[in-house]
């Protein structure tokens, strides 16, 4: 009876500490960052770079890629508690001598767990991948 009682105490602290972190926000990383078909104008390539925001939080751009059309970004942006409903925004822009030009926005509402995302710009699409909360792997 009395492992009854500990299991079951157990179990109602492992949910409400889930629970606590759910309330509280939890990590965000968005990896895999690609791109396919992308445009310039006039038959020139672009050299595409990214900018990641979650929520209210400005990671930073990821490297510029010259003359890619078809870009793989190595960067990953990492996150900390980060709240429920954030909005996940990928910028697209293309490095121009003055002014950098924007191609495009990918916006998401992030949702617990692993996710993988296409996100269509006008001229060329986007792929990333994100995770939202502790992930464990067993």
């Amino acid at each position: 009876m009395a492992s009854l009682s500990l299991y079951l105490g157990l179990l109602v602290l492992c949910t409400l500490a889930l629970v606590h972190c759910d309330l509280n926000g939890g990590p965000v990383r968005v990896y895999d960052i690609r791109a396919s078909n992308l445009k310039r104008w006039l038959f020139i390539k672009p050299s595409p770079y990214v900018k990641v925001w979650c929520g209210s939080s400005f990671h930073g751009k990821s490297n510029t890629l010259e003359d890619q059309e078809n870009p793989i970004w190595a960067d990953q942006f990492n996150f900390a508690n980060i709240l429920p409903n954030s909005v996940l925004t990928l910028e697209v822009w293309d490095d121009v001598i003055g002014l950098d030009h924007h191609m495009g926005t990918c916006k998401i509402t992030i949702r617990p767990g692993t996710h993988s995302e296409i996100c269509q710009l006008k001229r060329g699409t986007v792929y990333y991948s994100y995770s939202y909360g502790y992930v464990y792997s067993y």
